[in-house]
């Protein structure tokens, strides 16, 4: 067996030109996508929400700590619902001090498909100590029927 030196001209493609190619891609693809409404600096965050699955009703809770209900929208429509708000930045002046924050500030937006056989004539929605509860009462024939399985 002969063994034959490594040439790397002869390779069809260099590994690093396709990196740079699909890092262009990419940023491409990135850039074409839809502007939120509201402007960069003020979409860093978004409140989570926990999905609970309950025998009558599905509720969702979001964590929104700082807010009150007036600063709280919840929407249905065309099977989505859509919670807004926003969080205002409150402004503190230190002199001879260093600030620091990390708490995120600004409008935002959670959209969450409603699950199929909700009634969304009958949602409602509470507030209490910074968390938001949204209950989307599931329709009769939605609730199911237990089958009991009978020997044979």
């Amino acid at each position: 067996m002969a063994l034959e030196r490594w040439r790397p001209r002869l390779m069809a493609r260099s590994p690093f030109r396709e990196l740079a190619r699909l890092e262009h891609e990419m940023e491409d693809m990135f850039g074409r996508l839809p502007t939120w409404p509201w402007g960069e600096r003020e979409r860093g965050w978004a409140p989570a929400v926990d999905m609970i699955d309950r025998k009558d009703e599905i509720v969702l809770r979001a964590d929104l700590p700082g807010l009150d209900e007036k600063d709280i929208e919840v929407t249905v429509q065309d099977g989505m619902v859509i919670i807004r708000g926003e969080r205002k930045e409150e402004t503190e002046e230190k002199k001879e001090d260093y600030y620091y924050s990390e708490r995120s500030y600004g409008v935002f937006a959670r959209t969450l498909p409603l699950p199929a056989g909700v009634e969304a004539d009958r949602v409602k929605a509470t507030f209490k100590k910074g968390v938001l509860e949204v209950h989307l009462p599931k329709a009769k024939e939605a609730t199911g029927k237990k089958i009991e399985i009978k020997a044979a």
